[in-house]
């Protein structure tokens, strides 16, 4: 019977699904998390969630030179990748910051 429990929360610890964002190199599914950032409705490349708290990453939305993680420029044409908002089941959980963006580590 030990045995069986010592199976079962071995199968959970290393079944249980990893997340997809890399904290230290600043990517998610091999996509980095910084620069120019399109909104789609289909086909994303990340599925992003907007949070308040715990988020993935800070986001900061800037105009120009978004080359440090976690800094975003918004732009209808030749994205470094694509994003579409969810309210469930995200790639990706961000919150919007004005300032010290990206990962908490």
């Amino acid at each position: 019977m030990k045995k069986l429990i010592l199976a079962l929360c071995l199968f959970a610890l290393y079944a249980a699904p990893a997340s997809a964002v890399d904290m230290v190199g600043c990517t998610a599914k091999g996509i980095k998390l910084y620069g120019k950032v399109k909104v789609v409705d289909s086909f994303p490349d990340l599925r992003v969630q907007v949070v308040d708290s715990f988020p993935d990453l800070k986001v900061e939305v800037v105009k120009a030179f978004p080359n440090e993680c976690g800094k975003w420029q918004f732009v209808d044409h030749f994205p470094d990748f694509k994003i579409q908002f969810v309210k469930a089941f995200p790639d990706l959980k961000i919150k919007y910051v004005s300032a010290f963006p990206g990962t908490s580590q």
